[in-house]
C-alpha cells in the first residue's frame, strides 16, 4: 500500500464547473501561467464543483 502526504497548493484562480466551455477558461489561464514560469496545473474540486487553477509552489 502506498501512502501520499497531501502537498499544500497555491489556488491561483477559481472557475465554476458549469460554464459553458467547461473547463477551457481554467486551462486556457492555467496554460498563460505556465507561460510565465509558474508551473500551473487544473484540478477538480468536487465539494464546491469548480475547475481551481493551482501550483504546488507559494506565490506572493
Amino acid at each position: 500500500m502506498t501512502t501520499t502526504i497531501p502537498q499544500a497548493r497555491t489556488i491561483l484562480e477559481r472557475f465554476p464547473a458549469g460554464h459553458p466551455r467547461g473547463s477551457w477558461p481554467a486551462d486556457e489561464y492555467a496554460a498563460a501561467q505556465r507561460d510565465q514560469g509558474t508551473d500551473a496545473q487544473v484540478v477538480m474540486d468536487l465539494g464546491s464543483d469548480q475547475f481551481l487553477v493551482v501550483t504546488d509552489t507559494t506565490t506572493q
